[in-house]
């Protein structure tokens, strides 16, 4: 006598959603995020979790950290990977259809100085090119960049931070395969910025007030994205959903506002409560004040102060090609977090 299997219906429930995960995989995109547990990254997974025709990869160093965890818990596929390791990155990227990388300048440079950071920061972007590259499923590839001061300036002005990312723009541009996928994303000033030492406005006693020590004039324009935290991820957002004018090797500017140094200090008071200064001072100084790091900022605004407008619009100038912007991808400001709402997201009772 046959006797029915009690299983049989449970197996086939079984059977049935692993046949629809399977089907649900084949029909959406692979979106692979490099510092997936970073900021600019974590920005790009944060926009991207919210799209269901995507599934979400994060690269990271260490899938057992407290972050990485987090990710994972939301739906995030977390791998490890070493960037200085073409073999490790290459299966990280595997079966990727769209490609976010970053690369970290300033963690080797305040370890080792700025010189061995190029050389670390080249490294890992030549090893995430040659790998995107090499991935045949790809279709856009988001290289997280900076501009060129020295081509800007005529050779008058170079920023470490800035050359050893605009290096691998180079590759890249000589990368038959990888060009004609790729869009150049220039992320601008971090309001977050401010929380950094060297950035950081300082309590005078004496003064009764802050007072905020930079080596350029108060009224140096600063190109500011805000909150690079919920910024990006719209940006690379917007990028790949419009391909038709993000690619070819197209470049585009993540900003919200731009401020004057002095505008930017009154807007951290307002938002703080707390009566600040602006003091120039040289870069000679803030060098001595900050041995780790004061040279790269002071490079920086000196950039910024000297080269004004043209700050940005570098590869515009060598190319004649237009420099996208939010306006260009459909975004306003509605979309994104501006400087004033930045600082409110973020914790001042340290200082």
């Amino acid at each position: 006598m046959d006797h029915p299997n009690p299983f049989a219906a449970p197996l086939q429930w079984f059977e049935d959603v692993f046949k629809s995960h399977e089907s649900l995989k084949s029909t959406t995109k692979l979106i692979v995020v490099v510092g997936a547990t970073g900021g600019q990254g974590g920005s790009v997974v944060s926009r991207f979790l919210n799209d269901t025709s995507y599934r979400v990869r994060g690269v990271t160093r260490n899938v057992e950290s407290q972050e990485a965890k987090v990710l994972t818990s939301q739906g995030v596929e977390m791998v490890k990977a070493d960037l200085n390791d073409y073999e490790s990155v290459i299966r990280a990227f595997a079966g990727a259809a769209v490609i976010f990388a970053v690369t970290n300048f300033f963690e080797p440079s305040m370890k080792q100085g700025w010189e061995v950071a190029m050389e670390i920061e080249f490294d890992m972007g030549f090893n995430m090119a040659k790998a995107a590259s090499n991935t045949p499923t790809l279709e856009h590839y988001i290289w997280s960049t900076l501009p060129n001061p020295r081509k800007i300036s005529g050779g008058t002005m170079t920023v470490p931070h800035f050359e050893a990312a605009y290096q691998i723009d180079n590759y890249i541009k000589q990368d038959v395969v990888l060009f004609p996928k790729t869009t150049f994303l220039w992320c601008a000033y971090y309001a977050s910025n401010l929380q950094l030492p060297l950035s950081t406005p300082n309590y005078l006693k004496s003064l009764g007030k802050y007072v905020w020590m930079q080596p350029t004039t108060p009224s140096t324009k600063i190109v500011c994205i805000g909150s690079h935290r919920d910024n990006i991820g719209v940006f690379v957002h917007a990028i790949i959903k419009q391909p038709y004018l993000t690619l070819p090797g197209k470049y585009v500017l993540a900003h919200y506002e731009t401020l004057t140094a002095e505008q930017l200090l009154s807007l951290w008071s307002v938002v703080t409560g707390k009566q600040a200064e602006y003091v120039e001072v040289s870069r000679e100084d803030f060098e001595r004040l900050w041995p780790h790091g004061g040279k790269e900022m002071g490079l920086m605004l000196r950039f910024w102060e000297e080269a004004g407008g043209l700050s940005w619009s570098g590869e515009g100038l060598v190319t004649g090609d237009r420099l996208l912007a939010k306006e260009h991808l459909g975004l306003t400001k509605r979309d994104l977090v501006g400087v004033k709402e930045a600082f409110e997201q973020m914790d001042w009772s340290g200082i």
